[in-house]
């Protein structure tokens, strides 16, 4: 798949990049993948987002043909779609608590599958290698290697890993340190104290648990409104808000297929200026409370972590 990159966002803050109003208890509930239930940050959002950064305003873009090429431009006359293409960012990595450790980076062989695939369409050689089945009790962590081995920060004594309530038995898989290294050095790149603390708190975890702590894993959080007058909470303004943990990672792919209203330039130069590694993006909503600080990560097109 050519002209395409796949980029990570990499939570700094709690993430709410909101559905709507709920049916159940939360309020205001996170964005979710339909069939999975997992979640997601749409591709529109992103695209927004980027294009705020890069300030592609009405009249910005009128002035800058690569502008109005990357992000789209309005009028009847001179109209054209973005040429660049956001795919949904799908969660790679749910961090959550445990009991040893702090917390860990949690993932499963169907996220890593999925994970792998766009790897491929994203050009990254070699691959890490296929995902393999993990049993409903176990959690899978990286063997150690190296002198000194680098042990998981997740293990207790007896063999045990305890992510929020769940008591899982700790298994030291080879497939499991190849794929940690790999996604350390992609969300990472050149930081090496964050790749070792990405390897010492990953985990894989089954299909059904990784779905229960999606479920059960994320920020709920209590808001009210004050009454300016009375000093007390408003009549009916008590609400509960789901953000996406801190430390959360996800990942999708952007693409620039076709260059649009002809502004001298190609595909990969578009990409190239427009989905540049950038440090810090705000993304979502309740921004004012502190929620949505992220990394946006432009991978290269290779890594050579999955060779190690």
């Amino acid at each position: 798949m050519g002209h395409t990159k796949l980029y990570w966002l990499h939570a700094l803050t709690p993430l709410h990049v909101g559905a709507g109003f709920g049916l159940g208890f939360i309020d205001l509930p996170i964005m979710r993948e339909k069939i999975t239930k997992w979640p997601i940050v749409p591709g529109s959002a992103i695209k927004g987002v980027m294009a705020d950064h890069y300030k592609a305003s009405d009249s910005a873009r009128a002035k800058d043909p690569l502008l109005a090429a990357a992000f789209g431009r309005g009028g009847e006359e001179s109209a054209n779609s973005g040429s660049l293409v956001f795919s949904d960012a799908r969660i790679v990595c749910l961090a959550v608590p445990s009991l040893r450790g702090t917390f860990a980076w949690v993932t499963s062989p169907l996220t890593l599958r999925r994970l792998r695939r766009d790897m491929q369409a994203a050009g990254f050689a070699p691959l890490p290698p296929e995902p393999w089945e993990v049993g409903e009790d176990e959690a899978h962590i990286p063997q150690p290697l190296g002198a000194p081995p680098v042990g998981s920060a997740l293990n207790t004594r007896d063999g045990k890993v305890f992510l929020c309530e769940l008591d899982l038995t700790a298994r030291e898989k080879p497939e499991a340190r190849i794929w940690a290294k790999t996604l350390a050095e992609a969300v990472f790149p050149g930081d090496a104290a964050w790749q070792g603390e990405f390897v010492r708190r990953f985990a894989v975890v089954s299909g059904d648990t990784f779905g229960f702590l999606s479920e059960t894993g994320t920020e709920v959080s209590a808001r009210v409104c004050i009454d300016d007058q009375n000093k007390t909470v408003k009549k009916g303004q008590l609400w509960y808000e789901e953000s996406l943990p801190a430390e959360s990672i996800l990942a999708g792919l952007v693409w620039c297929d076709k260059v649009y209203a002809s502004p001298g330039t190609g595909e990969d130069a578009l990409l190239a200026k427009y989905c540049a590694s950038l440090p810090t993006l705000q993304m979502g909503g309740k921004a004012t409370t502190g929620k949505g600080r992220v990394r946006f990560v432009a991978a290269a097109q290779q890594t050579a972590g999955g060779a190690k």
